[in-house]
Parts: C-alpha cells; sequence; structure tokens
C-alpha cells in the first residue's frame, strides 16, 4: 500500500492540473488560442529557465554522467528505429511518418521535469536525459516526415539548415547550455536574480500542464484507430518494456530511471501535431496518438512508478 501512495502522489498531482486544465477550458476560461498561446509562452520562458535554475546551480564535475546521456541517446535511436520497422505494417508512407514520429517522440521536457520535481523536489536527471534525447528527436522528426510524406520532398540544403537552427535556436537546448556555461565557470547569483529565476521557473509545470489538458480532445483520440492504438501501446508500455530491465541491469536508478521511465513511457508530444501538420501530413494520426497516450499515461505511468518502487528502485 505504501508503495502504491508513493506512485499516486507522483502522479496524480501532474494529471489534476491537466484536468484543471480541461474543466477550464470547458467552462469558457480558457479557449483554444489562449491555451496554444500559454503552451507557447511555457516552451519559451518558464521552462527554458527552470531548465538553467537546476543546471546553474549543479556541480557537473561530480554529476555529470556520459553513460547515462548516451544511454537515453541509443534508447531513444533503438526505439526510432523500431517504430520504422513497425511502421510498414501499414502502406500508406503518409501514415507510416505519422505513426514513427508519434511513436517514439515523449513529452520529455515538460513531464520529465514535472515528475521528478513532484518526486524528488528538483529537476534532478531531467537535463541530462533531454541533453541525450530532445535535439534526436527534432532531427529525426524532420527526417521521418520529409520522406514519408504524401508527396514526397527533397531532402536538400535548406531543410537540413531549417532543422540545425531549429535546434541551436530550441529555447530548452538554450536553456541548458546557459546552466552549464554557468555552472562551469561557477558564476555566484545574487539573491535577487536567484528569487526572479525562481518565480518564473517556478510557472512551468503548473501552466504547461493546464495548458496540455485545455487541448485534450476525446473524439479525436479515436479517428484512426489501428496504428493509433498501436502507437500508443508502443508508446505507454513497449519501449518502456524493453529499455527499463537494461536501464536497471546498467545500475541507473532513482532520478535516472525516472527521467528513463518518461523518456520512454509518457505520452506523446502536442509538438508532434503541430510539425505534422506543418510538413504537409495530415495530422489525425498524430492528433488521436497525443489523446489516446495523454489519457492513459495516467494509468501506465502509476503502474510503472508502482512496479519500480515495489522493487526498490526509485
Amino acid at each position: 500500500m505504501e508503495n502504491l501512495i508513493f506512485s499516486l502522489n507522483a502522479t496524480v498531482p501532474i494529471f489534476l492540473l491537466m484536468l484543471l486544465g480541461l474543466f477550464f477550458r470547458k467552462i469558457g476560461w480558457i479557449d483554444d488560442d489562449f491555451a496554444s498561446k500559454m503552451n507557447k509562452f511555457v516552451f519559451l520562458v518558464p521552462l527554458p529557465v527552470l531548465v538553467f535554475e537546476d543546471l546553474a546551480a549543479v556541480d557537473f564535475s561530480k554529476v555529470w554522467d556520459v553513460r547515462f546521456v548516451l544511454f537515453c541517446f541509443a534508447a531513444t535511436l533503438i526505439s526510432i528505429g523500431i517504430s520504422a520497422g513497425i511502421s510498414f505494417l501499414w502502406k500508406d508512407k503518409a501514415v507510416q511518418g505519422e505513426f514513427i514520429q508519434a511513436s517514439y517522440r515523449s513529452s520529455a521536457a515538460l513531464l520529465g521535469i514535472a515528475f521528478i520535481q513532484n518526486i524528488y523536489g528538483n529537476a534532478g536527471m531531467a537535463p541530462l536525459m533531454i541533453i541525450g534525447s530532445v535535439p534526436l528527436y527534432n532531427i529525426m522528426a524532420v527526417v521521418v516526415l520529409s520522406f514519408f510524406q504524401p508527396q514526397p520532398q527533397k531532402m536538400d540544403r535548406d531543410v537540413w539548415k531549417r532543422t540545425f537552427w531549429g535546434i541551436i535556436t530550441n529555447p530548452i537546448i538554450i536553456g541548458i547550455a546557459a546552466g552549464l556555461i554557468w555552472s562551469a565557470l561557477r558564476i555566484p547569483m545574487p539573491a535577487i536574480l536567484e528569487k526572479t529565476v525562481s518565480n518564473i521557473g517556478g510557472c512551468a509545470t503548473p501552466l504547461g500542464l493546464m495548458a496540455m489538458g485545455a487541448t485534450f480532445d476525446l473524439r479525436k483520440a479515436f479517428e484512426s484507430a489501428k496504428p493509433a492504438v498501436t502507437a500508443a501501446l508502443m508508446k505507454l508500455v513497449g519501449f518502456a518494456a524493453v529499455f527499463l530491465p537494461i536501464a536497471v541491469m546498467l545500475g541507473f536508478r532513482r532520478e535516472q530511471l525516472v527521467a528513463i521511465l518518461i523518456m520512454l513511457g509518457s505520452a506523446t508530444t502536442v509538438s508532434c501535431y503541430v510539425m505534422a501538420r506543418n510538413m504537409g501530413h495530415e495530422g489525425v494520426l498524430t492528433s488521436s496518438t497525443v489523446m489516446l497516450t495523454t489519457l492513459f499515461s495516467a494509468f501506465s505511468v502509476t503502474g510503472w512508478l508502482y512496479l519500480l518502487k515495489s522493487m526498490a528502485l526509485i
């Protein structure tokens, strides 16, 4: 019972905030336009500041873990390969592209930080997990969606240039880089600046989760049933079942395991839909997978946390 309570305490507050966002939309306090702007604001300001705050105060000579970053990179890369292989169950190239992206791409930054912060009080290993996975998420999403298009487009220099620029200007990546530089130079943070940064960063989790909840639409979750259900099962159960035992055998524990779990088994990020639409795809399969994984991750993540806690791994 103690392990179940631990798991519920870790997951229920997260999903209550998402339900709160859904409730506010239902009563008209948040509309689609406001939710979209709130989501963008969180991505541009509080979330990078939160990552910066956690990294700037860390002595990386003590906590930097090359094995952990490389594991996150390798697990992400292999997951993409598995998704690509399974995608050939569907003959339509447009469906294949959306399926691959929706199967592997997690809400790693927002939910990873939210869960670890809720359990341990700080972002812990989430920034290192983001370094290992998020740049690869973005690069491979462009490659996959460009190759598996309804009307294929050439992967020319402009496409790669936009991809590279999108990565280096990603606010999360900028926040990580700034935090690493601040930590490496051991720059002291005045109390006024520290309090301001803390207040801004503290907005990230509640605002981001409510914005995610406000964009949820249950009807869309069942519009592309078979590939969407397959992608959702891979996202919430399959990859975690494959890689978590390997992570345990390699000696990863506590914040490391929670970060890996969220990277592998959290809901598909909403930005998948935005990218799919912007690159010529219909987006129905992507939105269906986002809705299904968001809905059922409340149960699957709780189950995974309960299992890890019962085995005294977190």
